[in-house]
């Protein structure tokens, strides 16, 4: 067996136009909530003394990114 004959069936969804709003869906919904995320972080962090801030920010949205690959790790 080729390796092309091994692996089409696991691409059928790539012809699937389903498959590929479904894509695009979780594409938006992902940039959405990071903008959400940037603004929620960044109103937080306004509210503490200056000389935490930066380090507030870069540890929320370190936070952030790991939580949400975590998160997209559990599905597949």
């Amino acid at each position: 067996m080729q390796l092309i004959e091994f692996l089409a069936p696991h691409f059928q969804f790539v012809s699937d136009p389903t498959a590929w709003v479904a894509l695009l869906t979780l594409i938006v919904l992902e940039v959405v909530l990071g903008i959400d995320n940037l603004i929620f972080i960044s109103i937080l962090t306004n509210k503490l003394p200056e000389a935490q801030r930066a380090r507030a920010r870069r540890l929320g949205i370190s936070a952030a990114l790991i939580m949400r690959l975590v998160l997209l790790a559990t599905i597949s």
